[in-house]
């Protein structure tokens, strides 16, 4: 097989061969280039910022950065400008992706690259073609139409269309086993070496330098803070520093005087290019992506561009390796046989064009197929954008922008947890793990992903003390945060098989299964592992750890050993950076309870705001405790039989905490609480203890009727008792006023506190969206299509939000949505909630294009329907008893 080098050329929209190509990047006027002189440029020996890469994403930070106003912004790149994985990337711009941040950095990239030739007067070969997403069978056609409603609720047009008016659209797609397909007419190509030199000739005419040859060495720290770049051309000192160096990004992490986890790894990415056929194809053509058929098509000079994302990756540079520019790798027919397969079933017609050149190249994948941004948790001052999952064009526009304010304010303008950096720990940045990872990731890129799918790989990375004993009880699992969760317990005799199989947008085969574990919940006693919940430790010798809490935590931590505190530990903006239970354990020892995946992020943000106290000490003791909760009115029965104390509510009051026997064991803090609003207690046993006393719970609640339950029940129960959870609910723009929790927060005393002053002025003004509970009415739960988060929400035929999360309801036998809704805004200005508003609305929730009618509600009404239905089976009872 014959190497050839690839690149974009200028002004055109695709890739072409270019063996003899390999002339220096045209630099624009007064750009430092260190390499294109017999005398290299030299370094300058200070700047405020040094961006690491010279691809299109390291050019985009430095735009935006500029934009904002930044000076002394250095960008070094090892190689030629954008001779990476952009040079060979395939230039499309769509806004089909997964999850809300996605799709709006996609749109803003799009529009930034519309714009770019006008900026700059650099082409950069952008064609506004549109693209189809086909879809071969119902389910595939559902997700789209969910995609749809969701890109709907932002603005971006697009329509879901019939087979036939695939056809015209795109002459030569075969449509005969389609079932329809989403046109997103706003989707673009462009030539993305080019729009790399736009990027770098708008930063250079706002005063970056960037240096080309010039490579990174390690980032130098000083007590945890950026203060230098060592380079092979000397040393920069700096106060910020962005890894961009995309496959290079995980070793520059590693290289760097405190470690930084930047998880990523490579994988080869095959591509074709064809000669024009006899018709060649307009420029305009819309892509096509076949995500059934695991394809993407492009028009290219003519003929065709066409990659994919097969079911069998070839992981690349796990060893790593320090090549300065990225070359065209071995072509490997046999590998992309089966992608050329589905490109020639779905065009027909491509068959009898000559093939150009199969392109081989990197591209960097990242454990959740999430890109990674934002500060290092252990060096401040060092940001990572990096790990694009392939949409390192689409994606990078937008990426650059929110960095760049994320650097400028303290924070982005959207929501950009789903891809922070740190919703992953030092334990995801194996490189066996990550080989093993990608190799899964790439094909899920194209897999359809119904509710509630589960990676495969790199499981049982984090497991409770009582793993393989619920294993054997019929545990079926989860992870989070790379710690194994039960989902629900299968009985014995049931088809594990066809229950994991179980794959659907509508009623999953798990429903009974789930009902059993809610019904016994409410009725006798359940016990659910919950050990991979986050749990800190803050003491102190005095008062400093109650002074450091009292700032960060917005309701009152000043409350008698013992008690439990929810609270939230808010942002200057009074939106949720951390949702958790509080217990004063001692007079100056508190224990902090928060989501699983808040572990890296909640440590990063207690130490951030930690004075340089020797006296005052934080401890992460997640893995000292195994958390067992017990769920259910007969719980008190069984603990009291276990301890020999009272567990009534007289003796053991709601939201209480005692240090217990359970059995044998000694020192278990048992607390009354169990997140779900059903009776019960939350058991934190050291792990020694944890097999013992689960044992001993089992064995005394048998007469209680006492089960395993998992996550999804406790879903379940949350849901409808309008428990809002953080990462699902909560984030950092939204504040307690707008979720109902002003009752926890500490407004009624002088004690200052991290937001308080936000949280001052919206209660002044009032708050312009507000968060409630809709039980959808008409919705057939055996046929209808089940909600699950992300819907649009209808307030009197207007668009007014979406929700949040969903379950169903055991206990009102319906579907319960939780959710944000706004008022529309008075001439650009937010519009105030009322209870008017909310009350007096008739609200629908869109499940993939089709609305079904909602009561909303600002306050939980389980009760209300429970009440409703005992009457109506006592009127029965009482009918029965008269005949």
């Amino acid at each position: 097989p014959r190497r050839t080098s690839v690149r974009l050329c200028p002004g055109s929209p695709g890739p072409c061969a270019a063996a003899a190509c390999g002339g220096l990047w045209s630099s624009p006027r007064g750009l430092a280039l260190a390499g294109e002189t017999a005398q290299p440029v030299p370094l300058p020996s200070q700047a405020r910022v040094v961006i690491c890469g010279g691809g299109i994403v390291g050019t985009s930070v430095a735009y935006h950065l500029a934009k904002l106003g930044w000076t002394e912004i250095v960008l070094l790149e090892q190689g030629r400008l954008g001779a990476g994985t952009t040079r060979l990337c395939a230039g499309i711009v769509s806004v089909a992706k997964p999850i809300s941040i996605e799709c709006k950095m996609a749109d803003y990239s799009n529009s930034l690259y519309e714009r770019l030739e006008e900026e700059t007067g650099v082409k950069t070969g952008y064609v506004k073609t549109g693209s189809l997403c086909l879809a071969q069978n119902q389910d595939r056609f559902l997700s789209l139409k969910r995609l749809a409603s969701r890109l709907k609720v932002m603005g971006i047009a697009c329509n879901v269309i019939k087979p036939k008016d695939v056809s015209k659209l795109h002459p030569l797609v075969n449509i005969h086993d389609l079932v329809g397909a989403l046109h997103l007419p706003g989707d673009a190509v462009v030539s993305s070496p080019d729009v790399n030199h736009a990027l770098a000739t708008a930063a250079a005419s706002h005063g970056v330098q960037i240096y080309e040859r010039t490579t990174v060495n390690r980032v130098m720290l000083d007590k945890g803070h950026v203060t230098a770049v060592e380079t092979d051309r000397g040393a920069i000192e700096c106060e910020y520093f962005v890894n961009c160096a995309g496959q290079w990004a995980y070793e520059l992490g590693q290289a760097s005087e405190t470690k930084v986890s930047v998880p990523l790894h490579g994988c080869e990415h095959f591509y074709l290019l064809s000669k024009p056929p006899a018709e060649p194809l307009q420029p305009t053509t819309p892509v096509v992506m076949d995500m059934d058929g695991r394809i993407y098509v492009r028009a290219w000079q003519g003929g065709i561009l066409s990659g994919g994302f097969e079911k069998n990756p070839k992981p690349i540079f796990t060893e790593g390796r320090n090549q300065l520019e990225i070359q065209n790798m071995q072509e490997d027919w046999d590998h992309f046989e089966p992608m050329l397969t589905a490109l020639l079933r779905r065009m027909p017609e491509l068959e009898a064009c000559e093939i150009h050149q199969l392109v081989n190249c990197p591209e960097s994948f990242t454990p959740d197929m999430r890109c990674l941004m934002g500060e290092s948790p252990g060096a401040h001052g060092y940001f990572v954008l990096a790990g694009m999952n392939a949409s390192g064009l689409t994606f990078a526009g937008g990426a650059g922008k929110y960095l760049a304010e994320w650097m400028t304010y303290g924070y982005p303008t959207a929501n950009v947890w789903p891809l922070d950096i740190k919703r992953f720990g030092n334990l995801q940045s194996s490189r066996t793990f990550l080989r093993h990872r990608v190799m899964e990731v790439m094909p899920l890129l194209y897999n359809l992903k119904v509710p509630r799918w589960d990676f495969q790989t790199g499981r049982q990375l984090r497991t409770s003390p009582l793993y393989d004993r619920l294993d054997t009880q019929g545990a079926r699992w989860m992870e989070k945060h790379g710690f194994e969760r039960a989902k629900y317990f299968v009985p014995a005799g049931k088809d594990l098989l066809s229950l994991d199989a179980s794959k659907t947008f509508y009623k999953p085969d798990w429903f009974d299964i789930v009902g059993a574990e809610v019904k016994c919940c409410k009725e006798a006693v359940c016990v659910i592992d919950m050990s991979s919940f986050t749990k800190f430790e803050v003491t102190s010798s005095d008062d400093q750890a109650l002074e450091l809490l009292q700032y960060l935590c917005a309701n009152d931590l000043d409350v008698p050993v013992g008690h439990i505190v929810h609270t939230g530990m808010l942002n200057e903006r009074g939106g949720y950076e951390n949702d958790c239970s509080v217990v004063r354990i001692k007079k100056n020892s508190f224990f902090i309870i928060s989501p699983t995946d808040q572990q890296v992020h909640c440590w990063s943000w207690l130490k951030k705001h930690m004075p340089k106290d020797p006296n005052l000490h934080l401890e992460d003791v997640s893995w000292k405790y195994t958390a067992l909760n017990l769920i259910g009115p007969r719980a008190m029965d069984v603990l009291g039989e276990l301890s020999y104390v009272s567990m009534t509510p007289e003796h053991f009051p709601s939201l209480f905490c005692k240090e217990m026997s359970v059995g044998y064991a000694n020192g278990i803090r048992v607390m009354s609480m169990t997140h779900t609003g059903e009776p019960g207690f939350m058991l934190y046993i050291p792990i020694e203890y944890a097999l013992h006393v689960y044992n001993e719970v089992m064995s005394v609640g048998q007469k209680y009727g006492i089960r395993n339950a998992g996550y999804y029940a406790l879903r379940s129960l949350r849901i409808e008792k309008f428990f809002a959870f953080w990462g699902q609910d909560l984030d950092p723009f939204t504040t307690p006023l707008e979720c109902g929790r002003e009752f926890r927060v500490k407004f009624d005393t002088d004690i200052d506190f991290l937001g308080r002053a936000s949280l001052l002025q919206q209660r002044q003004e009032g708050v312009s969206r507000r968060f409630i509970m809709l039980v959808l009415e008409d919705h057939d739960t055996e046929l209808d299509l089940w909600p699950w988060w992300g819907e649009p929400i209808y307030r009197n035929g207007e668009l007014c939000g979406t929700t949040t999360s969903s379950a169903y309801s055991y206990t009102l036998e319906r579907h319960v949505c939780l959710g944000f809704v706004s008022p529309p805004s008075l001439d650009g200005t937010p519009a105030t909630v009322t209870p008017d508003f909310i009350n007096r609305g008739d609200y629908e929730v869109d499940i993939a294009g089709q609305r079904y009618p909602a009561k909303a509600k600002l306050y939980p009404f389980s009760s209300l329907f429970a009440q409703q239905r005992r009457r109506k089976d006592n009127m029965e009872l009482s009918n029965f008893q008269g005949k």
